[in-house]
C-alpha cells in the first residue's frame, strides 16, 4: 500500500485533475455519487426496519452503508464529503479558489439531484411498504430525528462524520487493489454510522424520502400512531436545521481538520 506521504501527494495531484473536469462531467459524476449513497441509505433503513434492538439496528446499518462509498471509490463518482480533500490542491497552489469553489458547487448540486432521484423512485416503487410498512416507519423516524439535533449539534455531528469519511477515502487511496480499497474504507464508514454522525449527502436522501413518505396517508397515520412529531419536518427545516449545518460541519471536518493536517505533515514546504 502507499504511505501517507504518497497518499497526500497523490490526492494533491488528483484534486487538480478533478477541479479541472468539464462542468458537465462533474455534474454527472456527482449525480452518480448521490445515487450510490442514496441506495446505501435505503439499504440501511431496510435492514434495520424490523430490528427491535436499537444497537443491533445500528450495527446492521453499519454493515450495509459502506457499500455506498465502495461504489463511489471504485467507479470514480463524485461525493461532496470526500471532495473536501480536493482542498489539498489549493493548499499546494495547484488549484485556485474559483476552480475549487466551482467544483464544490456542482458536486453538491449533482449529489442533491442523484439523491432525490432515488428518493422519488423508492417512494413510487412501493419499497417503503416492505415488512408491513416498517421501512416507511423507520424512514420517517430517521428523517425527523435528523432535523431535531439543533444547528450546533448538527455542525458537530457533521465534523465528526467527515473526519471519518475523509480518513476512509485516504485509506482507500492507499490500497492498490479493489479488495485493499474496500477494506480501507469499510471500518471508518461503519464507525460513523454506529455513532450516528451526520453526512450531508446521505441526508439528501433520508430527509426527502421522509417528506415523500408523509405524502402517503397510510404512512402518515402510522407515524402519528407511533407518536412521531411529523410537524417538525418540512422543506425549510431540512435545509436550515439539517443540510446547512451538516454541510458546514462536513467541510470543517474534511477541508480543515483532515486536509489541513495532511498538508502540514506531508505537503508543506519547510
Amino acid at each position: 500500500m502507499l504511505t501517507s506521504q504518497e497518499v497526500a501527494e497523490y490526492y494533491s495531484d488528483l484534486g487538480k485533475k478533478k477541479a479541472n473536469y468539464p462542468i458537465s462531467k462533474i455534474i454527472l459524476l456527482a449525480i452518480m455519487g448521490g445515487i450510490m449513497i442514496a441506495l446505501a441509505s435505503a439499504g440501511s433503513n431496510t435492514v434495520s426496519a424490523t430490528t427491535e434492538s436499537p444497537s443491533l439496528a445500528k450495527f446492521l446499518s453499519g454493515l450495509i452503508f459502506p457499500a455506498g462509498l465502495a461504489m463511489v471509490v471504485l467507479t470514480g463518482a463524485e461525493l461532496y464529503s470526500s471532495s473536501c480533500l480536493v482542498v489539498l490542491s489549493r493548499y499546494t497552489g495547484k488549484v485556485d479558489y474559483s476552480k475549487l469553489l466551482t467544483y464544490w458547487f456542482f458536486v453538491f448540486i449533482g449529489n442533491i439531484v442523484g439523491s432525490f432521484i432515488i428518493a422519488l423512485l423508492i417512494y413510487s416503487s412501493g419499497q417503503l411498504s416492505f415488512f408491513d410498512n416498517q421501512v416507511a416507519l423507520i424512514t420517517i423516524k430517521t428523517g425527523i430525528k435528523k432535523v431535531s439535533h439543533g444547528f450546533t449539534g448538527n455542525v458537530s455531528l457533521g465534523i465528526l462524520c467527515n473526519i471519518l469519511v475523509c480518513l476512509s477515502t485516504l485509506m482507500a487511496a492507499a490500497g492498490k487493489s479493489a479488495c485493499d480499497k474496500i477494506a480501507g474504507l469499510f471500518f471508518p464508514i461503519m464507525l460513523f454510522i454506529l455513532c450516528g454522525f451526520e453526512h450531508c449527502v446521505a441526508n439528501m436522501y433520508y430527509v426527502p424520502a421522509t417528506i415523500l413518505a408523509l405524502q402517503n396517508p397510510v404512512y402518515r397515520d402510522l407515524a402519528l400512531e407511533h407518536g412521531m412529531h411529523i410537524e417538525n419536518l418540512s422543506v425549510a427545516s431540512f435545509f436550515l436545521n439539517n443540510l446547512l449545518p451538516v454541510t458546514l460541519g462536513n467541510m470543517i471536518g474534511g477541508a480543515l481538520m483532515i486536509s489541513g493536517v495532511y498538508y502540514f505533515l506531508y505537503l508543506r514546504k519547510h
